[in-house]
């Protein structure tokens, strides 16, 4: 049987007293999480869904969220995790094109969420303070439902950068299997703490956090909204062995006021993933935590781990490392054929990983995957050791008076000056060049010059301008107090205005 969920039922069997789920002073433990998802699955059945409705679940990491997803699963629905943050009229067309039988609503964010479900004509089952008298309540259904190899188990909605959001289609055999590969990657095992800040409505908390956790009887530690003393408070309590973050996460802790004040020993290994990691802030936190950091690769598309820096194999910082067991790459050019070694082409992917395709939009996955082979939007070099460097995404990719001009280039020197703590480069439209490189940067607390920000924005240009080639330096940088990120803590360049 490939149900998800049978990797719960299997973890729960054999650790039933072990703890899988923690919020600060609550815990949930395997057999308590079994016994919960039985009772949601009993639950949609008392509320008349059926084995291949979509069910969506808008909430942050809270103790309830879990046995919603596995409850889901087990029941042979289809999970549509949603981003708590969304609007009503964006809960409309998400509920709307899912087609969304009925939705587990967390109550602080109820207002925007009910009206969206209203307007999709979609049920609300609120997360609040009676949510567990209502599971206790009802009637559980302990069965797990069959589930086909390419039957869908969850529908995640990519950002929607490129136009409306798009419904990744992926399969209880795409999770199951990456969530698999993750498990080894991180040697997670029986008694390891992970850190659970990374969003279970992405795929990279989804997947490298809560799958693999549960598929290893491993405990995850939730903390719902980041704050990076929180986190380390998190780490010294629980004695977390493997945290997972996206960059901004990484440098929130190598900033955070007080750091070393906190007892971090009991980490073995960091994962990164989501956007890439500057070098500078990877070989500082290695330095600071004692930890090894490796950095990966992946999208919800791909569900989403299809390279990683491996700690039994070749590690290049710097690098997305090396293709995951089962994964396929290829580095093409437009037309689709392979490119040569070191030279710069876009990412194509296959394998057992790669979604069934979006959710009713068939011009979109034929668009995505033309001849079987998921075409990424990543631009990316591999060397001769077969390890992959992404260069850019193609889109943020600058065109100035006729040469390229990758942002993740540039802002690794960014990240080299001593008063930067982040940093994004864009493209702006520009007469002469066609396009110009302008930097939006935030500063680390009491970095020298901040009091006289014209003088340190100009500084720091000059600072890019003497170690990159001259058609590649911001011809403007403008320092703001922080730089606008989405729900995984992921830098969002189409929301910076300069």
């Amino acid at each position: 049987m490939t149900n998800l969920a049978t990797i719960l039922t299997t973890s729960a069997a054999e650790n039933p007293g072990g703890v899988a789920i923690k919020l600060d002073g609550i815990e949930i433990t395997y057999a308590a999480l079994d016994a919960l998802s039985a009772k949601v699955a009993g639950l949609l059945a008392a509320r008349g869904v059926t084995a291949g409705d979509r069910v969506a679940v808008i909430s942050p990491n809270l103790p309830q969220m879990p046995p919603i997803y596995y409850g889901i699963l087990r029941f042979g629905a289809v999970v549509v995790p949603l981003n708590p943050l969304l609007k009503a009229r964006e809960v409309e067309y998400h509920l709307h094109d899912s087609g969304a039988a009925l939705a587990f609503v967390w109550d602080g964010v109820m207002a925007e969420a009910a009206d969206g479900a209203a307007a999709a004509g979609t049920a609300v089952i609120p997360i609040d303070a009676d949510f567990m008298g209502l599971l206790a309540g009802t009637e559980p259904r302990t069965g797990v439902t069959e589930a086909g190899q390419d039957e869908t188990a969850v529908i995640l909605y990519t950002s929607g950068t490129t136009g409306k959001p798009k419904g990744a289609e992926l399969t209880h055999e795409n999770l199951r299997s990456n969530a698999e590969v993750s498990r080894g990657l991180f040697d997670i095992r029986r008694g390891d703490v992970i850190f659970g800040g990374l969003p279970f409505f992405h795929i990279f908390g989804q997947t490298c956090a809560l799958n693999a956790a549960v598929m290893a009887g491993a405990t995850v530690t939730l903390l719902p909204k980041f704050d990076p003393l929180k986190a380390l408070e998190i780490i010294q309590r629980d004695k977390v062995t493997i945290f997972e973050g996206v960059p901004t996460m990484y440098i929130a802790l190598l900033r955070a006021p007080g750091r070393d004040n906190y007892d971090v020993s009991s980490l073995r290994v960091a994962a990164s993933g989501g956007s890439p990691l500057p070098l500078e802030i990877l070989r500082e936190f290695e330095r600071s935590f004692s930890a090894t950091l490796l950095e990966g690769y992946g999208l919800s598309e791909t569900s989403p781990v299809v390279t990683f820096n491996q700690v039994d194999g070749i590690r290049k910082p710097g690098s997305i490392g090396t293709p995951v067991r089962g994964a396929r790459l290829r580095i093409v050019d437009d037309a689709g054929h392979d490119v040569e070694p070191g030279t710069v082409g876009e990412i194509a992917v296959a394998g057992p990983y790669v979604m069934k395709g979006y959710w009713n939009n068939p011009d979109a996955t034929a668009a995505a995957i033309p001849d079987g082979w998921f075409r990424t939007g990543d631009l990316a070099r591999m060397d001769d050791d077969g390890v992959y460097f992404i260069v850019d995404r193609k889109k943020d990719m600058i065109l100035r008076g006729g040469y390229n001009v990758y942002p993740r280039e540039v802002e690794e020197v960014l990240y080299e000056h001593p008063a930067v703590a982040e940093a994004a480069v864009v493209g702006r439209p520009d007469d002469i060049h066609g396009e110009e490189v302008y930097a939006a940067v935030s500063l680390k607390p009491g970095a020298a010059g901040a009091d006289d920000p014209e003088a340190l924005a100009a500084d720091i240009r000059d600072f890019v301008e003497q170690r990159v080639a001259a058609y590649k330096f911001p011809r403007k940088v403008v320092i703001l107090d922080s730089l606008p990120k989405g729900p995984t803590g992921k830098i969002l360049k189409r929301e910076i205005t300069i």
